[in-house]
């Protein structure tokens, strides 16, 4: 069911689209008898304009409340879609309403206008790269409000605004970034918050030979779970300890675990190696030790003659 405000923001919207239609159906007749001294033509002219922005506008509004209904319990939509649909519907009215009053076809209006747009895009170049941009993500949605993303190493934060220019974000230490669109459309996108919240971290750990694989496997992976978020993650996102390698020093255990948000990424790792740090002692175990490596004699160079 559509609430009350939602269709308070339709209905004016959509009552001045029918007045503005009646008005250029019936003009002729309604001045002829009411104002008999008016110009029917531009008051065709009028109405005819007023439906097309009046159109607009409830085309518009139809859209946003669509886009609304339809992520309501996802991830906030940008409102640069929203805008987007908007502007493109009123530059569609505004060249409809002057090929009316010049007498032209909207096709007229824009190819008389073509070396216009030409030199104004060349001057503002650099603003339009940054603009279209922003229209395609706008348009393909590779992040939302609030998602977690990074861009590189120094470029990683939380999305808090997707404007037509630029895409701003807070950083973990609550640093506010302001980055092109046209500079972020050329970089490598990492969503933390897409497809869901949930990911999959990992870190390495290297045991002695003091213990078997088979029991440093369990004492990493008891470890792991005693750590995981019960009343966030599925019984099926558990950690997975596995073994990658075997060396002088000792055995390198990778251990995947899930982290419910990318805002806890630091907490979870930080209490994984405690845990993993408490089991180890508790079980008594040498820490490994990097043993150096061993020089091999090169050979004497043989003697001069």
């Amino acid at each position: 069911m559509i609430p009350g405000s939602r269709i308070l923001r339709l209905l004016w919207p959509a009552l001045l689209c029918f007045v503005s239609v009646l008005v250029y159906v019936l003009h002729a007749y309604l001045f002829q008898h009411y104002l008999p001294g008016s110009d029917p033509k531009a008051i065709a002219q009028l109405s005819a304009v007023a439906a097309f922005y009046s159109f607009a506008w409830l085309l518009a509004r139809v859209a946003g409340a669509a886009l609304t209904r339809k992520v309501r319990k996802k991830r906030k939509t940008p409102k640069l879609l929203r805008e987007l649909i908007a502007a493109t519907l009123f530059t569609i009215a505004t060249v409809a309403a002057i090929g009316l009053f010049l007498g032209q076809s909207a096709g007229g209006i824009l190819a008389s206008s073509g070396l216009i747009i030409a030199i104004l895009g060349f001057a503002i170049r650099n603003v339009l790269a940054d603009v279209l941009s922003g229209i395609a993500i706008g348009v393909e949605a590779p992040y939302r409000i609030g998602d977690w993303v990074e861009f590189d190493p120094a470029t990683l934060g939380r999305v808090i605004e997707i404007g037509w220019r630029t895409t701003r974000i807070l950083t973990p230490n609550d640093t506010y970034m302001i980055l092109p669109n046209s500079q972020i459309s050329r970089q490598m996108l990492t969503n933390y918050s897409a497809p869901r919240k949930q990911y999959q971290a990992e870190l390495e750990i290297i045991l002695s030979h003091d213990i078997s694989i088979l029991d440093g496997k369990q004492l990493l992976f008891d470890a792991a779970f005693s750590c995981s978020p019960k009343d966030v993650l599925t019984a099926a996102q558990k950690p997975v300890v596995r073994a990658i390698a075997y060396a002088a020093e000792g055995v390198t255990y990778m251990i995947k675990y899930w982290v419910p948000h990318f805002a806890d990424d630091v907490d979870c790792r930080d209490a994984i190696l405690m845990a993993i740090d408490d089991a180890i002692r508790e079980r008594g175990l040498t820490p490994p030790v990097s043993r150096p490596k061993r020089m091999e004699a090169k050979p004497a160079d043989p003697p001069l003659d």
